[in-house]
Order: structure tokens, then C-alpha cells, then sequence
């Protein structure tokens, strides 16, 4: 009895430690709340554990797609981890992060299929970016680089790179298809592979239509299922299981740097612009988003302590870099375990637990068809089309940066295309229409470095 007594008290002892390190009080939060807000986060963005090593594996293999799967799983689930703990014990915010969407497409797609460059110097970049991130961070230029960059580009930015992921994942399902007389066509819907991935779709929609908390994750659960009942993918070949280290992962950001410095300059200055400018940009709108939501900006519209939710967004870039993962952001995601009543760090630290222990599902995982993962990657795209809605349309400058940088995304099979097109034509636009004073020293010099970038390396 004394025993059973004494660990109550040890426990409530914990509980009363943890609610006065998180501030619960002056939070109006609670412990209950705190952990169903973490689990209700973890499981409306656990889709990334399956979708970005689906999505790097097409780049990041030794002998063949698909080879560093486990791996790139570890990466994801340990990255994601050390991200949202540091924004939980250090920042205190109930946001999680893992590696992003978008930019992961822009490390496979772009940079290294499309450049051709080794995926280990793309993870050196993606580690330059985190250290380069941490210092803007700790000088504060981060708000001069904002600045330069016009908001309609930002915001085109999000919706472009929607596109471009949801072109991405009906092109690997089938659904479109090459044709030598339009380029692009549709294609065999009667395949099992597209027809799978449309039924996932209808799934997919339907839950998030009705707001079923983790819609992506069971619309990925729900297409697999099926594809495993009707023949179309084998059976995953174990559920639970030790998960391996990424050995062949781990430190090679670090064998990638100098190979990245032999590049030609301008281009790998592009390269780690891209990945530092889509995390940049990426990171800001979604921390207002979640600070809106969370009640934590205030009248004057700041965000008091938003630069620690940097700096972890930073740390964990440079930690994600060195597992063997691409840029890792602030998940809008958060969104939901703060409509759950999350509002202190500690909603965080679970996320993060659950992320780690989701790691000994990698056999499950691994077993989940690619074309699985297609109809959550198109309902990614449907909801960062929403970055459209705040661009002003009836500014000649702003339509046609914003159109160009949207439509070259996909078009151009690249991220940095995109934001290349925007961020010179705005500032030339502006120009023409005779209001170059609303432009900024920094556009030009964005503009500029861009023209420089297609005149002596992607010029033809």
C-alpha cells in the first residue's frame, strides 16, 4: 500500500514538474490535453514516415530505387524527432516538424535526377543550408532576406510546388502518362496501378472532406490495404521489427562537401538557395499560420519567441542533413493537435515520442506500394493551392511573376525554375509599368543572380 502510495506521488510529483516547465497554467492546458493534442499531430502528419522515403528513395539508392528504404525511414522518423523535441523543450510551441514536402521532391526530382548530382552532395547542400539557416537565425538578416522577396512570389511558391507534387504522384501512378505528340497524356486508367490509386483517391477525399483526423495517413493505410487484398502489391513481409541504423546514411552530408564545392559556382549557389529559400519561406508562413491559430501573436502582430521555432526548424535541418534526409520545416499539420487544445511544448515532446517509436513498423512500412502514397500526395497539392488565394491578381507584377513561378514548377520538372521565373520578372514587370520604386535593391540583386544562373549554366 505504502509502495502503490508513494508512486502516485512520484507520479503526480512528475506530472506537476512537467506542468510547471511547460507553464500549463498560464496556458489554460493540462496534461490529458497536452498528450491527446501530440498523438492527434503525430497522426495527421505520420504519412511523411511512408511519403518522403518513398519519394527520395527514387534518388537515393546505392544499387536501385528502393534499396535505402529502411534507412530513409530511420532518417525521417529520427529527424522529425529531434526537430520537434528541440521546438518543444527549447522553443515551447506545440508544433511538429519532419522532413518537408516539396522541398523533398526538389532534392529526388530536381537536384539530383534532374541535375545530376549525387545525392550526397545534395545532402551537403542541405546541410550548408542548416548552418547558414542557424546564422541567419542569430543575426536576424533572415528578416532583410524576407523583405526582398515580393509576396506574391511567396506565395506562389506554395501553390507551385503543390502542382508540381501532385504531377509528380499521377505520373507515378499512371493516371498521366509521356506521349510523344503533347508531351504529357492520360494515361491506361484501367491499369491496376491507376485504377488503385483513383479508388485511394475517392478514400482519401472522402475523409478529408470529413475532417477525419490523420485523413492522409488511413487514405495511404486504406489504398495499401486494398492493393494487398486484390493482388496488386505483395504483403509486407513483417509488421514489428529492430529497426536498422541508416549506416549508409549517416555523416554522408560530410563526404558530399567537397564534391559540392566543384560544382560550378552559380549553380551550387542556386542549389542551396533553393533549399534555403523554400525552408526560409516555407517555415514563416507556417509558424504565422500556427501562432494565429494557437492565440500566440499579438496585437502588433509579432510573435514573441517565434526566432527559437527557427532556430529548431534550423537545428533540425542540419541534424536531418546528417541522417541521410532532406530540408526539415514546421508541419501545418501542428494545426490539428492545437484544435485539440494543445498549446505548450509538451504537445511536442509527444509528438516526437510517437515518431520514434513508430520506427519499429518499418517492415510495415516497407511493404506499403508507392502508388499508395499517390492520393496523399495529391490532396497535399489540393491544400497548398491555397497560397493563390493572397495574390493579388489585378497587379500586372504580381500576376505574372506569380503565374510564371506556378506553372514552370510542373512544367519544368523543378522548383527553382519556378522561382527563378517569378523572381525576375517581377521586379523587370514592375519596372515596365513605370513603379520601379516599389521595388527593392534586393529583388534586383535576386533577379539578377537568377539571369546570371540560365546565362553561364542553364542557358541551353
Amino acid at each position: 500500500m505504502s509502495n502503490q502510495s508513494g508512486n502516485i506521488q512520484q507520479s503526480s510529483g512528475l506530472a506537476g514538474a512537467i506542468a510547471n516547465f511547460f507553464n500549463f497554467d498560464a496556458l489554460g492546458t493540462d496534461l490529458p490535453t497536452e498528450i491527446l493534442a501530440g498523438a492527434t499531430t503525430f497522426v495527421t502528419m505520420a504519412y511523411i514516415l511512408i511519403v518522403n522515403p518513398a519519394i527520395l528513395s527514387e534518388a537515393v539508392f546505392l544499387n536501385g530505387s528502393g534499396d535505402l528504404f529502411g534507412e530513409l525511414v530511420m532518417a525521417t522518423g529520427i529527424s522529425a524527432a529531434i526537430a520537434t523535441l528541440i521546438m518543444g523543450l527549447y522553443a515551447k510551441l506545440p508544433f511538429a516538424l519532419a522532413p518537408g514536402m516539396g522541398i523533398n521532391a526538389f532534392f529526388a526530382f530536381s537536384v539530383v535526377l534532374g541535375m545530376g548530382v549525387d545525392w550526397r552532395v545534395a545532402l551537403a547542400a542541405v546541410f550548408i543550408e542548416g548552418i547558414i539557416f542557424i546564422i541567419l537565425t542569430l543575426t536576424n538578416v533572415r528578416n532583410k532576406i524576407v523583405a526582398a522577396i515580393p509576396d506574391a512570389v511567396k506565395h506562389a511558391t506554395t501553390a507551385g510546388i503543390g502542382l508540381f507534387i501532385a504531377y509528380i504522384a499521377l505520373k507515378g501512378a499512371g493516371i498521366v502518362a509521356p506521349s510523344e505528340a503533347t508531351l504529357t497524356t492520360l494515361g491506361n486508367l484501367r491499369s491496376p496501378q491507376a485504377a488503385m490509386t483513383l479508388l485511394g483517391l475517392g478514400i482519401t477525399a472522402f475523409l478529408f472532406s470529413r475532417r477525419v483526423t490523420g485523413a492522409l495517413l488511413w487514405g495511404i493505410i486504406g489504398t495499401a490495404l486494398l492493393a494487398w487484398l486484390f493482388g496488386v502489391a505483395p504483403w509486407p513481409e513483417g509488421v514489428v521489427a529492430i529497426p536498422a541504423a541508416p549506416t549508409h546514411l549517416f555523416g554522408q552530408a560530410f563526404v558530399g562537401i567537397g564534391e559540392l564545392f566543384r560544382l560550378n559556382f552559380l549553380e551550387m549557389v542556386s542549389i542551396v538557395f533553393v533549399f534555403l529559400f523554400v525552408d526560409l519561406f516555407d517555415t514563416i508562413g507556417t509558424l504565422t499560420g500556427l501562432g494565429s491559430k494557437a492565440g500566440y501573436i499579438n496585437n502588433e502582430g509579432a510573435f514573441p519567441g517565434v526566432e527559437k521555432a527557427f532556430m529548431a526548424d534550423a537545428v533540425g535541418t542540419t541534424a536531418g542533413s546528417i541522417l541521410g534526409t532532406s530540408t526539415v520545416t514546421t508541419y501545418i499539420e501542428s494545426a490539428s493537435g492545437i484544435s485539440e487544445g494543445g498549446r505548450s511544448g509538451f504537445t511536442a515532446v509527444v509528438a516526437a515520442a510517437f515518431f520514434l517509436v513508430a520506427l519499429l513498423f518499418i517492415p510495415l512500412f516497407s511493404g506499403i506500394p508507392a502508388f499508395a502514397t499517390a492520393p496523399a500526395l495529391i490532396m497535399v497539392g489540393v491544400m497548398m493551392m491555397s497560397g493563390a488565394r493572397a495574390i493579388d491578381w489585378e497587379d500586372p507584377a504580381a500576376a505574372i511573376a506569380a503565374f510564371l513561378t506556378i506553372i514552370m514548377m510542373p512544367l519544368a520538372y523543378s522548383i527553382a525554375e519556378g522561382l527563378a521565373m517569378g523572381l525576375i520578372a517581377y521586379p523587370l514587370v514592375k519596372a515596365f509599368q513605370g513603379k520601379a520604386r516599389e521595388t527593392t535593391i534586393g529583388m534586383w540583386i535576386l533577379a539578377a543572380i537568377f539571369i546570371l544562373r540560365y546565362i553561364f549554366v542553364a542557358g541551353g
